[in-house]
């Protein structure tokens, strides 16, 4: 007798066949006998194949990091801080790296990769959000795309890191922050400085005219443009 249609069974079936089959069409085919679905309950979870279970692995990854942040004591921790915390957590919530390594390659064909790219993008979003960003004008999509760029290049970094504890990713993560703190830091200062300060203000005067999605939290991509109209 099949059992009830359940997306998580799926996915951790797949997951024993990953390493040697990859994602591929032979493992949802695998995963669905051994989570004795029906090939009607296994296209209904999921429709687009191996795409939809990289998808749930991803943000059952995204979901772990929530619930740890939602525990972490993020209020003694400096910003920057916390933004490591939130990438470590996400790191750990990853399954082996062998696992991680066929998933990256999956998601690096380009048929894929703008829906990988969206999965980095809803990552960085989530952290974020969870954060407390408020940010609603063009801010919100430039603190998305850099923590995007610094996540994917971490992940890049982690897939070949064999110190123990994964400690060199660590420092890398750190080292990327660092960066980008810098980066902020000139920013500052050329808003400061009288001759810098006229292209800085006209740059925060189109920025606010981008606004995050609907106005809502986690809604993801596009945005919206307010015109003067």
């Amino acid at each position: 007798m099949a059992r009830t249609p359940d997306l998580d069974a799926l996915l951790d079936a797949a997951l024993r066949h990953v390493a040697f089959d990859g994602w591929s069409a032979a493992t949802v085919a695998a995963a669905a006998a051994d989570a004795e679905l029906s090939e009607a309950d296994t296209k209904a979870l999921a429709p687009r194949g191996a795409f939809d279970l990289v998808a749930a692995l991803h943000r059952r990854g995204d979901n772990a990091m929530k619930e740890r942040l939602a525990k972490a004591d993020l209020e003694s921790l400096r910003f920057r801080d916390r933004v490591a915390m939130a990438l470590k957590f996400r790191l750990d919530a990853m399954p082996d790296q062998q696992v991680a390594r066929r998933t990256a390659a999956f998601l690096s064909v380009p048929i894929h990769a703008p829906e990988g790219a969206k999965l980095v993008w809803d990552t960085a979003d989530m952290i974020w959000n969870e954060l407390g960003d408020t940010s609603r004008d063009g801010n919100w999509f430039t603190k998305r795309a850099t923590l995007s760029a610094v996540f994917g290049s971490t992940l890049l970094y982690w897939l070949g890191d064999e110190s123990p504890d994964h400690a060199a990713t660590n420092a890398f993560i750190d080292r990327r922050i660092d960066e980008v703190m810098q980066i902020e830091s000139l920013k500052g200062k050329l808003r400061q400085n009288p001759f810098t300060k006229p292209f800085m203000d006209a740059q925060a005067a189109l920025f606010e005219r981008f606004l995050a999605p609907n106005g809502q939290k986690g809604s993801g991509l596009p945005g919206r443009w307010e015109s003067d109209a």
